[in-house]
């Protein structure tokens, strides 16, 4: 099968298996996050290895996947966590370093790497659960549909660069980071992000979440997300290019491994957060 064979079977069955877990939301959400953040964490340290670093892999892979199930049990209520919680962490893997690293062993870079792993994948995909949970997501369709939307916006800013730098060329944006993008088609993406904003805000989320976006501060999300994604795509291809690899890992066919793949939304999901408590609105007449 060639390779665009391969990405169409693999986004057929994993876009629907997605969809109806961000719809069941609860435990399964969070199992997704915490898998996916506890790979993404392992092909980090895997690539961080070939840069010279030795992280403690074990370690950050399981504070990566811990994060999603305690946002998910501090949603439920049945877990507390101390706001010094984090703090404790970071000096736990600190004091670890001094015995599995030692003064020879990088210990520096061990710690600095072990914990920005963490909070790169398990960090911020934790985000996808507290956007399913938003205080604005009344109801299963409103949290399911705060998650889609970013979902969409990322995946349209990527086709739009895409085939707009496919199709212009041009200036490039950053060769020495990614050979292959023009300035031409980051424009493309935001202008394809904002367009599809203007179609899926007004016929899909005030309909059936009743959410809206005014005018201005929906242009001004659909930009900020597109932009976002681009950025996160980029920094993903800085931390390739310095380990060496053309991929992360290859636990999708054809689509290569989960950094690969949420490059983007790694930026994109605490962006989001942040910018529905500024821009998010109730719908007008909603109740």
């Amino acid at each position: 099968m060639s390779e665009l064979g391969r990405r169409v079977v693999v986004a057929l069955i994993g876009a629907p298996i997605a969809v109806g877990i961000i719809w069941l939301g609860d435990a399964a959400l969070a199992t997704l996050a915490a898998a996916l953040s506890a790979v993404g964490a392992w092909e980090f340290y895997r690539i961080a290895h070939g840069a010279g670093a030795r992280p403690l892999s074990g370690v950050g892979i399981v504070l990566s996947a811990l994060i999603p199930l305690a946002v998910h049990g501090q949603t439920l209520g049945v877990l507390r966590i101390p706001l010094v919680l984090p703090i404790l962490v970071v000096l736990a893997v600190f004091a670890l370093t001094i015995w599995l690293r030692g003064v020879d062993g990088g210990p520096v870079a061990a710690v600095s790497t072990t914990l920005f792993g963490v909070l790169y994948t398990g960090g911020t995909l934790a985000f996808v659960y507290g956007l399913r949970y938003h205080r604005f997501a009344i109801g299963d369709a409103a949290g399911a549909l705060l998650v889609l939307l970013p979902l969409v916006l990322t995946w349209s800013s990527d086709t739009g660069a895409y085939f707009a730098g496919r199709a212009i060329g041009g200036r490039k944006l950053m060769p020495s980071v990614s050979p292959g993008k023009t300035v031409a088609g980051a424009i493309g993406g935001v202008v394809l992000t904002i367009a599809v904003a203007a179609v899926f805000v007004p016929l899909v989320l005030t309909p059936r979440a009743q959410l809206a976006f005014s005018p201005l501060g929906l242009i001004l999300f659909a930009s900020v997300v597109s932009v976002v994604a681009q950025i996160g795509d980029l920094a993903e291809s800085l931390i390739k290019r310095e380990g060496g690899v053309k991929d992360s890992g290859s636990i999708f066919p054809g689509h290569g491994g989960v950094l690969d793949r949420l490059d983007s939304l790694f930026f994109v999901l605490p962006v989001v957060y942040a910018l529905y408590d500024l821009l998010l609105l109730p719908a007008p007449g909603a109740s």
